[in-house]
């Protein structure tokens, strides 16, 4: 229909600009239309005498109509026509992509997507594209593969890869004219999407790709287990929260099973009942001892499920065999200082060494590796401060840190990247005058602006909603249960008035005072590369004085606070990838942060991986800087089969090793299309929007063939094409005039 009124298809006026050929300037044809609008206007202020007793309303209409019959005239005489770029027959390469990943075998009206789109290749859409351009007909999943008839995709690849398949295309054709790439697909691309390299990269070359996608949009009875958060690396022992990202469709307010499991046996589960759209569920397990976990999360299946390959999802936990140190300085003697040390040396993954202030002139070190070890004090240079991952800081003012000291403190989280807490106490806070710079940044609260903050008064504690998520707060299991045990516990022997929570810092616990007053008790923020802390009381002690022997919730709130605040702390050389699994992909990036001993970045190291593969073959590798990011390296390398990866990472300076690092990898085959059962609608109409082509779905495919000529990529001649002739004009001039003669029958035969 659209061609019937326009001559020319939809894409021409998408593609093509308008041009007039009469030679006459365009400003005449402005002048000739507002010349005729004046005209109009001066006939509407003096109608003639026939029209004079029409409504003003209806002396606008017809003069409405008037003019644009007009205006319609004025145009066909300056003769407008598309100017557009038109691929020149048989001298161009049409590149069809067919994808052959495993999701296009699901089920459709008519058959398999797969079938479908063969169908549609096979029932003339190939020929009439033969029949004006050279084509060139690939299968893709994982890679590219030239094939001679649709027939030949089986459907069998375990991931779809639909960006490397598009580089592919233009790699293997080289220098010759590529005037178009078609896509089949349904979209389902396992690497979550279209990098912007791989479309500007088809825009340089002015290569359209047209879409037909195939494929539900969505599916009306599936759950499935999206993702799953957990962190990376942890400690031993440590208590672990898995966020697990559900979606259903049809089965809202059922019931099903979170469940994780490893080596086929169940660790713990939960029931949980599925709400509308997209939850977050969490799952709490423990870490366990040191070395490397393969984790599985699923949720168990329900009745009628139209995808069942969707609803688990596999992680790597990285237990790490180390024993991080904490340096506790204290400004005198007390109870809180003697049940914090109890409290950690029951955890065999933590190493508190401790600074007690006994005297003025005096000080008594515990913990110490060797007696020369903070001999002179607190530290006073980055290699003794930074050799530590998390500092806590008592009952001390901040005027017996001299100015350089202070500055370390600041920089052993903002630079560093350790765990800084701040207790309550008679010197401590507002009270030790830490609200002045440069240490005022560094704490997560505002302070008081005045003294006697301190009270040596009993105060109750509740969680806050926040706190009731955190782990550092958990004692026990349910969530319910913990928020009813923090109101229970023993009274704190002493509270102090913390002051203003900073935009960004999270509150976990308050204090009730005898007076009723709500106040801040925990308050935690990132602060730079590492994290802040405030626990404003120096009396948690009597959790553990006023309680049962076997009870452990003293330790278990401070084993969980120091976990915390070294958790996020590194060596000098850190490790990392953005996936830890690889869902039927081989490709891994490694990403190195290299800092020397004062952990400022370095920029001119030599950084390599060694990495060790399932059949215990290794292989070294090379890292390059990563430009505008001082300190961090990048490598790419290619996991040539499943199973799990470990790579070493080392950095040196000269022949000065600077640290090393250890990162592990699974990949993990025959998971990925499970998790794209339906059409990703967007992703292909973003990237024909974006490359200048169409999307089509299988219905309109049959026009591409027509449509594709029109494009600017390999060959290409301009041609105009006239506009004046289309039935839509004449239509056009023939219902202005038509209504026109009509109004004015009907308003008295004017």
């Amino acid at each position: 229909m659209f061609e019937w009124l326009f001559k020319y298809p939809p894409a021409a006026f998408a593609k093509g600009r308008l041009v007039w050929l009469s030679g006459w300037p365009v400003g005449w044809m402005l002048a000739v239309l507002a010349g005729a609008a004046l005209l109009l206007a001066w006939q509407l202020r003096r109608p003639p005498p026939a029209q004079r007793e029409l409504s003003l309303r209806r002396r606008l209409t017809l003069g409405a109509l008037q003019g644009a019959f007009l205006a319609l005239l004025v145009l066909l005489v300056w003769q407008p026509a598309l100017s557009v770029a038109l691929l020149k027959p048989q001298q161009n390469i049409i590149a069809v992509l067919l994808d052959d990943s495993r999701s296009m075998l699901a089920h459709e009206p008519g058959g398999t997507r797969l079938a479908n789109a063969q169908r549609l290749l096979g029932s003339g859409l190939l020929d009439d594209l033969r029949a004006r351009f050279e084509v060139r007909l690939y299968s893709f999943g994982q890679q590219l593969s030239r094939i001679e008839t649709p027939e030949q995709a089986r459907g069998k690849a375990q991931a779809t890869h639909v960006a490397d398949a598009l580089r592919s295309v233009v790699a293997q054709a080289g220098g010759l004219p590529v005037g178009a790439v078609v896509l089949l697909s349904d979209g389902a691309d396992t690497r979550g999407g279209i990098d912007w390299q791989t479309i500007q990269e088809l825009r340089a070359r002015r290569i359209p790709v047209h879409a037909i996608g195939l494929g539900r949009e969505r599916l009306e009875r599936d759950i499935e287990l999206a993702g799953v958060e957990v962190p990376a690396r942890v400690l031993p022992g440590s208590r672990i929260v898995a966020a697990a990202r559900i979606r259903q469709r049809g089965y809202a307010r059922q019931r099903t099973r979170l469940s994780l499991r490893e080596a086929g046996q169940t660790l713990v589960s939960r029931e949980i009942m599925l709400s509308a759209g997209e939850q977050v569920e969490s799952l709490l397990f423990e870490a366990g001892k040191a070395g490397l976990r393969r984790l599985e999360f699923v949720l168990d299946l329900l009745p009628g499920e139209e995808n069942t390959a969707n609803n688990a999802q596999t992680k790597l936990l990285q237990i790490e065999d180390l024993k991080p140190r904490i340096l506790y300085m204290e400004g005198e003697p007390r109870w809180e200082f003697k049940f914090i040390r109890r409290a950690i040396e029951e955890d065999p993954t933590l190493q508190l060494v401790t600074i007690l202030r006994t005297t003025e002139n005096k000080l008594y070190r515990q913990g110490i590796a060797d007696p020369r070890e903070l001999e002179q004090g607190f530290p006073a240079t980055p290699d003794e401060l930074f050799a530590f991952r998390g500092l806590i800081i008592g009952s001390v003012e901040s005027g017996y840190f001299t100015p350089v000291q202070q500055e370390l403190i600041r920089d052993f989280a903002d630079r560093r990247g350790g765990g800084v807490l701040f207790l309550g106490g008679r010197h401590a806070l507002a009270e030790g005058g830490w609200g002045r710079p440069p240490l005022a940044d560094l704490l997560p609260v505002i302070l008081p602006e005045r003294t006697g903050t301190f009270h040596r008064d009993r105060a109750r504690t509740s969680l806050t909603a926040a706190g009731s998520e955190s782990l550092i707060c958990r004692l026990v299991e349910p969530p319910e249960a913990n928020i009813d045990r923090w109101r229970k516990l023993p009274a704190l022997a002493d509270y102090q008035e913390a002051g203003q929570p900073k935009p960004g810092a999270l509150v976990l616990a308050e204090v009730e005072t005898p007076e009723g007053r709500r106040l801040p008790l925990l308050i935690t923020q990132h602060y730079g590369r590492g994290r802040t802390a405030v626990f404003a009381t120096g009396g948690s002690w009597r959790w553990q004085m006023l309680q049962e022997l076997a009870d452990t919730t003293h330790e278990t709130f401070w084993q969980q606070m120091l976990r915390w605040l070294v958790v996020g702390a590194t060596g000098p050389v850190t490790a990392s990838t953005a996936r830890t699994v690889l869902e039927d992909d081989s490709h891994v990036s490694l990403r190195a942060e290299v800092r020397d001993k004062a952990f400022h970045p370095v920029s001119h190291a030599r950084v390599e991986a060694r990495i060790t593969g399932p059949d215990g073959a290794s292989q070294t590798i090379a890292f390059r800087p990563v430009p505008e990011e001082p300190g961090v390296y990048q490598a790419e390398w290619s996991a040539a089969q499943a199973g799990g990866y470990t790579a070493e990472v080392r950095a040196w300076v000269g022949e000065s090793e600077l640290g090393r690092d250890t990162v592990a990898f699974r990949r993990e085959d025959g998971v990925a299309e499970g998790f794209h059962a339906t059409q990703d609608r967007e992703l292909l109409e973003t990237l024909a929007r974006e490359t200048g082509g169409r999307y089509y779905s299988p219905g309109e495919a049959r026009r591409l063939a027509r449509e594709i000529s029109y494009s600017e990529a390999g060959i290409s001649v301009r041609e105009t094409r006239d506009l004046w002739d289309m039935p839509a004009v004449l239509l056009l001039a023939l219902g202005l005039r038509s209504a026109e003669w009509l109004l004015r029958r009907k308003w008295g035969g004017i």
